[in-house]
């Protein structure tokens, strides 16, 4: 019979039933403790870069690792302090990196954001993380701004990690060495291939600024982008305004390419020398600079004006140049006062974006040169 039974393992009791609650008394204890702070946000921590009052504990600490690298011909593994704003919902200048360029000057706490192919959308005014070992070495030989360098613990050393090291060393940006999985939590899963490198937000000019000051100048002289998509593109068009004497560049806030660590590279430095604004509407900012009494002309390959006969050349400028497949919006177009096409002797319809603003730019020079 059932209950009678005489084997081994039997059961005795009744089946258990369902497991009473807690009425709520442990919800508390399974919330969440927030994330787990990496070692240059943890004040007790030798690797601790915050902003924050360093405790002596820890400048003990570090000043012990100090010595005991030197001691072994290594490089210290240590923080830099005042190198990451560890303020909650507060900004701060960073202090670890080269005061050159246009650097942000506040923002909240966060990360840094990822280029490229990061999935989330950091605050713009977020630190850029440049990674790959090509990529970081040209931006350290075109002196981008930077704040650290981030270095896996075991990559194979090459020339090139040998080179971004040193350069960063005799720039004075904070190196910092790295658990390669931490490197992978930074970058999002980009492949980073050892090295990464923190570059601040671009601080854009406010574009008042940027007119009232070239409106000042004897040949006033700026160039817009219309929805320039490519950084590479933006870089080299802040090159070719700095070689040829445009007194500044503004681009859409949105829907456009902005100065990120690649268009710094390409442009080869100008973007220290060149101021950059961002504008909410194109069309609105087009229509300032009308009012301000310069002539805009945009670059389009059905222009009615030949480029080598524009006379508009030696006055207040804007020379508008759309983007690189559509060309100029149809608003941006309807506004402008003229619109140029370079002519070309070949059945190529059309240049590149960077191109056509070189070309432009030097025939602009060269009229005015020549009076």
């Amino acid at each position: 019979m059932p209950g009678n039974s005489q084997r081994r393992g039997r059961r005795v009791t009744p089946k258990k039933g369902a497991a009473g609650g807690t009425g709520g008394k442990n919800r508390s204890s399974l919330a969440g403790k927030g994330r787990t702070l990496p070692a240059d946000e943890r004040p007790w921590h030798k690797g601790y870069s915050g902003t924050e009052k360093l405790p002596n504990k820890t400048a003990w600490k570090q000043e012990k690792e100090r010595r005991a690298a030197a001691a072994e011909g290594r490089a210290p593994k240590i923080g830099v302090p005042g190198t990451k704003d560890t303020t909650w919902g507060g900004g701060g200048r960073s202090r670890g990196g080269p005061a050159t360029g246009r650097l942000a000057r506040g923002g909240a706490r966060s990360g840094p954001r990822v280029s490229p192919g990061r999935k989330a959308h950091p605050p713009k005014d977020a630190p850029e993380l440049l990674v790959g070992r090509n990529p970081v070495v040209e931006a350290l030989r075109a002196n981008v701004p930077a704040t650290a360098l981030y270095v896996a613990q075991g990559i194979d050393v090459d020339d090139r990690v040998t080179e971004l090291v040193r350069t960063a060393g005799d720039r004075g940006i904070a190196i910092l060495e790295i658990s390669r999985a931490e490197l992978d939590r930074m970058t999002g899963g980009v492949l980073h291939q050892g090295v990464g490198l923190q570059v601040p937000a671009y601080a854009y000019e406010p574009f008042e600024d940027l007119l009232a000051a070239a409106a000042e100048q004897p040949e006033p002289l700026l160039v817009a982008l219309d929805g320039v998509t490519d950084p590479r593109n933006l870089g080299a068009v802040v090159r070719s305004a700095a070689a040829f004497g445009a007194h500044g560049v503004f681009v859409p806030e949105r829907r456009a390419a902005g100065m990120t660590a690649t268009a710094w590279r390409t442009s080869a430095g100008a973007a220290a020398r060149t101021p950059v604004s961002q504008v909410v509407n194109m069309t609105r900012a087009v229509k300032k600079c009308q009012a301000e009494g310069f002539t805009v002309v945009g670059l389009d390959a059905d222009g009615e004006t030949d480029l080598y006969d524009l006379e508009a050349a030696v006055g207040p400028l804007v020379v508008v140049v759309g983007s690189e497949g559509r060309g100029l919006s149809r608003l941006v177009g309807e506004t402008c006062d003229l619109r140029v096409r370079i002519p070309m002797h070949s059945d190529v319809e059309s240049l590149n974006a960077s191109v056509a603003a070189a070309v432009t730019l030097a025939e602009v020079a060269r009229r005015r040169a020549v009076g």
